[in-house]
């Protein structure tokens, strides 16, 4: 029985993150058989517990050394779900090396893994039923893409590393300068070529340092040498110390006079100045807490750290600002040493051991400083990372941290050197979020400690430069061609297309056309025929070679009927070839979509005559398939053979066929169809008929429809007033198939012969008709007549008398309707405002008995008393109107009337008044505006003294007519 072995330690807990990335390096060849953990630490959900097996739980972490590939530079690892925890098995006894065998072998079977677990000794079954749960997930590569891409500093970086090994390395943005354990320092390019050497000393080169410029180093060993001096000019300082100098730091402005300024670190912090006659002059800045064992010098701020802690310098105030003393002393300085990174001028990062604290320097307010300095550090984030830290670097507002790792061997279940990790963190408060980590393998890395490892970065061109012995790995952050890169390694076509388009004027990898027939092909593969075709319009675009060639493609899988609705007709147009083999494609298999076809794409496409010929042959085996003719006429239609399309139209009595006619001018092909027309859609044929009088006449329309009276019929209906020379014949026509309309028709009709209508009429017994038609002729007594005696409607008789209006035919009604007592009921509920009542009433017989006698009589003195009251009404009104307008005139009469220069007389057309004021004149203004002089009135003939205006007497006389003397 296997149990969980205590014995072995559990693995660190992780606070960063949930998933990480190895990178390795075809060139490595080391034995890895010793570094080979002695337990496995899988991902499994938190409710799987096989049985039989000791599950250590120990909450949502990544999986470790969950991948074993040697073959590629960057793996990703499987993605985690938010329910899984971190189970660690741990075989014991002889269970214990066969089943870390087992394990090893399962996971590297691949898709024999299931029959190989199928065949193993059942001490080890349990096992196996956590790894083949495990390795299905452990193959699925991660979905989220890596942050970085990495790449060896190669050239002469290469042939360095062979004979010697780098000790350590700063950058700046035109160069590199590497210093090696043999003491020398080299100048590289950013390719790693060399391109300058300098002897410093036979021993390890500590560190190197560089102003802002370029133009100065700085250079430490370990046998005590210093040297500052120009790259190029003469200027040189060499000083040689009794101890190891294990940092230097030159002012970031050494190249200005008055910044001439190095920091040194052993025993000692000593600032170097140079003063009067260029002397260099040393000032004990920090001692008595152990080595120094990093400096990094930011403006006008030096941080440093000792075997204690972290502490900060003010250059200004000559004041040290901080101390932040390490977290773990019982992790040796020397091994693990501290690494410190000025992320700007006043923030400060610090990795030590496995923690991180971003410190913050700020000015302290007035009120507080007393005898304190002026500046202050605050801590403003602070977290633990889960292994050690070699190096930082800033990356916008996240970190870059370069971690050692160190892990169990699974043989001699000692502790090993693993592959260093480079992890991009962003900081909170008091943890972190991992957002990618990558596992790197560098040369040696077996063999490397914590202090072997540096990180250095340019801020310019964020590159990362992972130092270590025997390697330099250069981390760039990853460009829209990696993005895409990696979107096409994930069969992401479409997001990598969409990539490309957006960043088509920074890419320089790709180019957007490659990928877009990448996804076509993808998607081909995939089965997604109907997609693939889609994305052919904006992939392809114009080019028609490109379109011919997927078409052919598409021809060659069988699926040319996908592509079908997507091909170009119009910019571009491709060969004729094309669209004919498409549409034979369809020919063969499907009427339905060859149909639609012809009618989307234009005629010009194809050659017209070769398809009219296939489906003509298609036909001869099933000549009644009304698809295929439909087609054919649509095909005869883009050719103009006119005639022949409307034939098959005419024949399917297809809708399209009024469209047709009206669309290509064909009247004079259906002169002879007009009775076929008629019969398919009468409505649709009289509109088009009517409306087209010049290009087929009427009487032509009636002729043709001369044996189809009920089409003659629905012709004349539409518009009677069309065919007035045929208003006899529409009189039969209503009379025979329309009788409703028959009297409105001859109420409208002026055309008609009125003795052939009466003469049908009586025939046929329509008594309405007849009765209106004899009203019409004059003879209004036999029209009453019959509708007494015919139709007995006593209301429809008064109705008749009183259209008419006439005296006689009352009487006439009267003395018909007096021996009839519901008739005398009708005629005095209807009479009184129209014949006097007292004449009905006089000639009832007495004694005659009269239904509702009592309510019309009622009826006839209401009739009465309401015509007196309207009567009245409307002489009080027509009296207060008369009086208003009396009024009103008498007012407009009584005002005055303007007569100046620009008035005429009317009779000699002089002016009316004179140009002498001074003499005497006379006028005669009338009411009418018209202007007369005194003399110039003809006399009046009679003997009344109102004088008239002679222009408007001789229109009429009236108000307004009167005479408005003026003398003077």
């Amino acid at each position: 029985m296997l149990v969980t072995d205590h014995s072995v330690p559990a693995a660190p807990e992780y606070h960063c993150g949930t998933r990480m990335q190895e990178t390795r390096s075809n060139e490595e060849s080391t034995d890895e058989s010793e570094c080979t953990p002695s337990f496995r630490t899988w991902l499994v959900p938190s409710s799987f517990k096989p049985v039989g097996v000791n599950l250590q739980l120990e909450g949502q972490v990544r999986p470790e050394n969950a991948h074993e590939g040697r073959h590629s530079l960057v793996r990703r690892p499987m993605t985690l779900g938010p329910c899984w925890s971190r189970v660690t098995v741990v075989p014991v006894g002889k269970a214990r090396k066969d089943g870390a065998e087992y394990l090893k072998k399962i996971v590297n079977l691949g898709s024999e893994r299931l029959h190989f677990a199928s065949i193993l000794p059942t001490e080890v079954q349990h096992l196996v039923k956590v790894v083949k749960f495990l390795v299905t997930y452990q193959e699925d590569e991660s979905e989220e893409e890596p942050k970085l891409k990495y790449e060896r500093l190669s050239n002469g970086v290469t042939e360095i590393l062979q004979k010697d090994a780098a000790s350590c390395m700063t950058v700046h943005e035109k160069f590199l300068a590497l210093g090696t354990h043999y003491g020398k320092v080299y100048l590289l390019d950013v390719q790693g070529n060399i391109t300058q050497k300098f002897d410093v000393s036979p021993v390890k080169i500590n560190q190197i340092s560089l102003d802002e410029s370029g133009e100065h180093m700085g250079v430490c060993s370990e046998d005590g040498k210093v040297q500052v001096f120009g790259l190029y000019s003469a200027e040189e300082f060499h000083e040689t110390f009794d101890c190891p100098i294990k940092i230097v730091a030159v002012h970031p402005h050494f190249v200005r006079s008055h910044f001439k300024q190095f920091v040194t670190g052993g025993k000692k912090l000593l600032l170097y100045e140079r003063g009067w006659m260029n002397r260099w002059k040393p000032s004990v800045l920090h001692e008595g807490e152990g080595n120094i064992r990093n400096v990094k010098w930011r403006g006008h701020l030096i941080a440093w750290a000792n075997n204690m802690g972290v502490k900060i310098l003010d250059m200004i105030s000559k004041q040290r600002i901080t101390n932040v003393p390490r977290d773990d002393i019982s992790l040796r300085p020397d091994m693990y040493p501290c690494s410190l990174c000025w992320k700007d001028n006043l923030t400060l990062i610090i990795g030590w051991g496995n923690s991180v604290k971003i410190c913050s320097v700020k000015e302290r307010h007035a009120s507080e400083m007393r005898d304190l300095p002026n500046r202050y550090v605050e801590i403003v984030f602070q977290f633990d990372t889960e292994f050690y830290i070699s190096g930082l670097a800033p990356i916008c507002d996240q970190l870059v941290i370069l971690s050692y790792v160190k892990e169990i061997s699974e043989k001699t279940e000692v502790e090993c050197c693993a592959r260093p990790r480079l992890d991009i963190v962003q900081p909170l408060p008091e943890s972190c979020e991992e957002i990618s980590s990558d596992a790197l393998t560098v040369r040696g890395f077996q063999e490397n400690e914590c202090r072997d490892y540096h990180l250095e970065y340019s801020e310019g061109e964020s590159l990362f430069y992972i130092i270590s012995p025997r390697d330099v790995v250069v981390a760039k952050e990853r460009d829209q061609d990696d993005h895409i890169d990696w979107l096409l390694e994930k069969k992401k076509y479409e997001e990598a297309l969409m990539a490309a388009e957006i960043s088509q004027k920074t890419i320089k990898k790709h180019k957007i056309l490659d990928i877009g027939l990448a996804y076509i092909n993808h998607l081909v593969e995939k089965g997604e025929y109907d997609l693939a075709a889609r994305k052919c319009q904006k992939i392809l675009g114009k080019n028609t070679e490109l379109w011919e060639f997927e078409v052919y493609k598409f021809k060659e899988i069988g699926q040319l009927k996908a592509i079908s609705r997507y091909l170009p007709r119009r910019d571009p147009v491709l060969k004729p070839l094309i669209y004919e083999m498409v549409l034979h494609e369809f020919l063969e298999s499907d009427y339905e979509g060859f149909a639609t076809l012809i009618k989307e794409w234009p005629g010009d496409l194809y050659n017209n005559t070769i398809i009219v010929q296939a489906v003509v042959d298609h036909l001869k085996k099933d000549p009644q398939n009304r698809t295929l003719l439909q087609t054919l006429a649509e095909l005869y239609t883009y050719d103009q053979r006119y005639g022949r399309a409307l034939e098959i139209y005419l024949t399917l009595r297809h809708k399209d066929v009024f469209q047709l006619i009206h669309k290509h001018n064909l009247f004079s092909s259906i002169r002879d169809k007009i009775v076929l027309l008629m019969d398919f859609d009468s409505e649709k044929a009289v509109d088009m008929l009517l409306d087209n009088e010049d290009k087929i006449s009427i009487d032509r329309v009636v002729e043709e429809l001369e044996n189809r009276p009920e089409l003659q019929h629905v012709l004349f209906k539409r518009d009677h007033h069309k065919g007035q020379r045929y208003h006899e014949k529409q009189i039969s026509l209503y009379a025979e198939y329309d009788r409703p309309n028959l009297l409105p028709f001859l109420r409208d009709s002026t055309h008609c012969p009125l003795e052939k209508a009466l003469e049908i009429c009586q025939q046929r017994n329509f008594v309405e008709e007849t009765v209106y038609l004899l009203s019409r002729m004059g003879n209004s007594r036999s029209a009453l007549k019959m509708i007494m005696e015919e139709l007995q409607d006593v209301d429809k008789a008064i109705e008749f008398a009183k259209e008419q209006d006439d005296g006689e035919l009352w009487e006439d009604l009267i003395l018909y309707s007096i021996d009839k007592p519901p008739f005398i009921t009708g005629l005095l509920n209807n009479i009184g405002t129209h014949v006097d009542p007292i004449l009905l009433i006089h000639r009832i017989k007495e004694g005659m008995e009269i239904p509702n006698l009592r309510d019309s009589l009622v009826k006839i003195l209401q009739d009465y008393n309401l015509q007196i009251l309207l009567r009245e009404g409307c002489k009080k009104i027509l009296v207060a109107d008369s009086l208003s307008l009396l009024k009103k005139m008498h007012r407009t009469q009584m005002k005055g009337v303007l007569v100046d220069e620009e008035n005429i007389c009317e009779s000699c057309l002089s002016p009316i008044l004179p140009s002498d004021a001074s003499k005497t004149f006379s006028v005669v203004v009338f009411h009418c505006r018209h202007m007369f002089h005194r003399e110039c009135l003809p006399v009046s003939n009679t003997v009344s003294s109102v004088q008239f205006c002679n222009i408007c007497s001789a229109k009429h006389r009236g108000p307004g007519s009167a005479v408005l003397e003026m003398k003077k």
